[in-house]
């Protein structure tokens, strides 16, 4: 048993979560929403498949002009459906991706700040600030620029370049809780620091993160829309971000090429924005639904 719970108590009932969970209409809207996106995305290859790049009909069809494509086909006959349907895969992709490498190393870097204090403390709070001096889009696009454009890149690019706002969230939370009573009890029974930062700390600090990560989901997802419509993103694979930039000199006769993968990125990070005020509302102590 931690030193957490013996001053703290037992932990609160899941079912409590829940019906908070529940009685938040947001939060229910952006996980529907969310989890639509994450069905069609796993089941893409089922609804359409074969290469969703192949030229399947008769070019620029209007949407509902054919039964076989009811979203209509882009300028080279390409099926507008089975192009979101898959661009979906690789948008949720990047984006969980590149949110999970960002929150490991902003974690990592954080916690250690916030703990150990002193120069410690200093040597990493300068190199946050280093890499905050540096506007985060153009540091994806250089990165990007000098590997392949692919998946694993473009993951890999807005990872790298996403970390300091977690670093400097974690380092706050960790410097405002390493003082406290259930940290001091897990020093007096000797506990050594690795023990005290994953078993004690990090859990009390946990809830901003999870909101944060919700964020940076969104904004990789945005981002990665970003390199695709500048032709920087995967060229092997369809993304929403492609597709908006091929359908943007049809803009004027045919909108909707640009508009329905539009749509389907607002839709998807505004989701994943109610998903993230909802948590923010749960799980935040002084909001009183927890």
């Amino acid at each position: 048993m931690s030193a957490t719970t013996l001053l703290r108590g037992p932990a609160q009932p899941g079912h409590r979560l829940l019906r908070a969970f529940l009685r938040n209409p947001s939060f229910m809207l952006g996980l529907a929403i969310l989890l639509t996106v994450v069905v069609v995305a796993v089941i893409s290859p089922w609804l359409f498949p074969g290469d969703p790049q192949d030229m399947a009909g008769m070019p620029t069809l209007w949407p509902g002009e054919d039964s076989d494509f009811p979203l209509g086909t882009d300028n080279l006959g390409r099926d507008v459906a089975a192009g979101l349907a898959h661009g979906a895969r690789v948008s949720l992709l990047v984006g969980f991706s590149a949110a999970s490498i960002g929150l490991a190393i902003g974690t990592t870097v954080g916690a250690v700040a916030g703990y150990c204090g002193g120069w410690v403390d200093n040597v990493l709070v300068r190199l946050t600030e280093l890499f905050q001096t540096v506007p985060t889009f153009l540091l994806v696009i250089v990165i990007v620029a000098i590997g392949q454009p692919s998946v694993r890149m473009i993951a890999l690019a807005i990872g790298l370049a996403s970390w300091p706002t977690v670093a400097r969230l974690v380092r706050a939370q960790f410097r405002s809780l390493r003082e406290s009573d259930f940290v001091m009890a897990a020093r007096s029974l000797g506990y050594g620091s690795p023990r005290i930062i994953l078993r004690e700390i990090l859990p009390n600090a946990i809830a901003p993160i999870i909101v944060t990560t919700s964020v940076m989901v969104a904004n990789a997802i945005l981002t990665e829309a970003g390199l695709s419509f500048l032709n920087m993103g995967d060229p092997n694979l369809v993304s929403w971000g492609s597709m908006i930039g091929e359908g943007r000199t049809l803009l004027r006769t045919h909108w909707f090429l640009t508009a329905l993968p539009g749509t389907a990125i607002a839709l998807t990070v505004l989701s994943l924005n109610l998903v993230g005020d909802g948590l923010n509302d749960v799980l935040n102590p002084r909001s009183g639904q927890a």
